[in-house]
This record gives structure tokens, sequence and C-alpha cells, in this order.
């Protein structure tokens, strides 16, 4: 029974961190730069719109936190992805230059690994 209930914890686990590198692609780099090797993602291009692009992008990132809350990530984690929610969200607000920072940041994907980084590690004890 003990092992059913780690298989089932274990897949839970995976099914989210792929869907979170697939949002974390979507957002942060799905889009080529031509006749470059950089990607940007939905949220960099939507944070062209002053201010509520920025806002939007919020919005868009709190969804990796929902998903460290609803798999239980503790406070410590939790509270470093909201530190990077608000740097990328504060460096936006930048004119020209935050949109730069923005392609540059990538807090999805920093916020991804980090709760990768410490789920595996949950799993592996």
């Amino acid at each position: 029974m003990n092992d059913n209930k780690h298989n089932n914890t274990h897949l839970k686990t995976q099914a989210a961190i792929a869907r979170l590198e697939r949002f974390s692609k979507l957002t942060d780099s799905s889009i080529g730069i031509p006749f470059t090797k950089f990607n940007i993602g939905l949220e960099a291009v939507i944070g062209l719109i002053p201010v509520i692009g920025d806002a939007a992008g919020l919005i868009l990132s709190s969804y990796v936190l929902v998903e460290a809350q609803r798999l239980g990530v503790s406070k410590r984690i939790k509270t470093k992805m909201i530190i990077n929610m608000l740097i990328d969200f504060v460096g936006g607000l930048v004119p020209f230059f935050g949109d730069i920072f923005d392609a540059f940041f990538k807090a999805n994907t920093r916020n991804t690994r980090l709760l990768k980084k410490h789920l595996n590690a949950q799993l592996a004890n």
C-alpha cells in the first residue's frame, strides 16, 4: 500500500514537472529570434505592452507558484519563487530595458528549475 502511495506521488510530481516545463518554454523561450540562438517567450512579447503586459506576465507566472502550493512545497521554496516573480515584474516595468530584462531573466524557467530540483530531492528521500 505504501509503495502504491509513493508511486502515485511520484507520478503526480513528474506530471506536474512536465506541465511546468512546457509552460515555462511557452512563456520564456518558445519564439526564436532569427539569425541568433536566442529565444524569447510569450511573456516577453506580452511585456511590450506598458504596465498591463507586466501585470499579465505576473499573473501568468503565478501558475508555477499555484502548482508549488498544490504539491505542498515548503514556504522557503515558495518565497524564493515569489522573489523571482517580483524581480521579473519590477525589472519589466523599466521602459525599454525592462523588456530586454524580461527576455533574459526568464522567471518561469527559474522557478520551474527551482521546483523541479526541490521535488526531485524530496522524491530521492
